[in-house]
């Protein structure tokens, strides 16, 4: 499903060429690319968006003390990236009717390093990137206290967020709303 999708997408520049063809090689060469026991792994995750009020939706990510886009690993068996990143997203902010938007097309690939924490070692995710929709905006409510969930035009989340890969991404997901 994954070399199917990266297939069909095309890296926007040459440092996003790099981190594609370093998940082509994680396919390659390990046998579970979900793994967190291997120091590169993929993740999949979603800008949420609102396309009638050109809104997206940022989570507060205690542990990169960052506002971010919601996210993260696949569950044991789950290989399908856009199903991880549905899942995540509902999980994350109470949406129910998540669907991909304006398709189920990779808006972004990007290699993002992990610090350690307690006995977690550094690493690094793959995380592939896609965008999502809601038609009930209101409905979203935080996975839990500290993971507060903001609605920002596209200019207040450009502003938030001070991560240059998910600046890029939101810059990306800015040209997809009318």
């Amino acid at each position: 499903m994954l070399a199917d999708l990266l297939d069909r997408y095309r890296p926007a520049d040459a440092a996003e060429e790099g981190d594609v063809e370093r998940v082509r090689k994680l396919l390659t060469d390990a046998e579970d690319v979900w793994t967190r026991a291997i120091p590169l792994h993929v993740t999949a995750s979603a800008l949420i968006v609102h396309p009638p009020t050109g809104r997206v939706l940022l989570r507060w990510h205690a542990r990169q003390h960052a506002w971010l886009q919601v996210g993260g690993h696949g569950d044991p068996g789950e290989t399908d990236p856009v199903a991880v990143a549905l899942r995540e997203g509902a999980e994350e902010t109470g949406l129910a009717d998540l669907a991909p938007w304006p398709d189920a097309a990779i808006v972004h690939v990007v290699i993002v390093p992990v610090n350690a924490k307690g006995d977690e070692p550094a690493h690094e995710h793959a995380d592939v990137r896609f965008v999502l929709a809601t038609a009930t905006p209101d409905a979203a409510r935080p996975e839990k206290p500290d993971a507060p969930l903001r609605w920002l035009s596209i200019a207040e989340a450009l502003e938030a967020t001070s991560e240059p890969n998910l600046r890029e991404t939101i810059s990306r997901v800015a040209r997809l709303i009318p």
